[in-house]
């Protein structure tokens, strides 16, 4: 399984953009997570590295079914066929590391890319979300809820995601393509549980929970200055 994330400007919520302080967007933006840092539901901890603020940011996740290259934007139906189905992920990030890449102009995939910091949940068929642009995401922290939103919200809506992508980059079959995240985000700590799901009508999918933990990882990194 390969992975894509375009939410960096592409997928974010709009209320996110405002709480993070970043300009709208004219186009969409996106930016590659490792395979190497997929956490399935039922591993875990999260790993924090030594030095790292650790960040959550829940979203729908888009479990491509087929491959899509020059995909036409005004073409809604056949972005709804081209998904096999979705899961609910938590995109995990070093959001000190990011914020110092950023500061300096550097790449930031090292924020994005430790090993854990893609939280997946189980593979959620595409029938139980008939509008993926209708359904509400929620994440908390011991039990303390910290986002929850419709995805509704989002700056881009995914034909215009899997275009935008796919007119730079091909998307192969099995790439999950995270859309967004709502406004709430904030950090986690060490020795804290996250908790995360998605409701359709109000009603929570079983296969789209998320319960795991946080512990430090052991190693030899350590967040420094680049």
């Amino acid at each position: 399984m390969s992975f894509v994330e375009p939410r960096l400007t592409s997928g974010r919520h709009s209320d996110h953009i405002t709480e993070l302080g970043n300009a709208r967007p004219k186009q969409p933006f996106f930016f590659l997570k490792p395979p190497s840092s997929i956490l399935e539901r039922g591993g875990g901890p999260v790993l924090c590295p030594r030095g790292v603020s650790l960040h959550y940011e829940v979203e729908l996740g888009l479990v491509m079914g087929r491959r899509l290259r020059d995909f036409d934007e005004s073409d809604s139906q056949g972005a709804v066929d081209a998904i096999a189905g979705y899961v609910v992920g938590i995109d995990m990030t070093a959001r000190n590391v990011q914020d110092e890449a950023k500061k300096k102009g550097l790449p930031w995939s090292a924020a994005k890319g430790f090993d854990t910091f893609t939280v997946l949940s189980e593979f959620i068929p595409r029938s139980k979300i008939p509008d993926p642009h209708d359904a509400e995401l929620y994440l908390s922290i011991n039990d303390t809820i910290r986002q929850q939103d419709s995805t509704n919200l989002m700056l881009f809506q995914i034909p215009r995601l899997l275009a935008h992508i796919s007119q730079i980059m091909t998307i192969e079959e099995g790439d999950v393509v995270l859309t967004g995240t709502p406004k709430g985000v904030g950090p986690v700590k060490v020795g804290e549980n996250i908790k995360a799901g998605i409701k359709i009508q109000g009603v929570e999918l079983d296969e789209g929970k998320i319960d795991v933990a946080v512990a430090e990882r052991c190693g030899p990194y350590a967040f420094k200055e680049t």
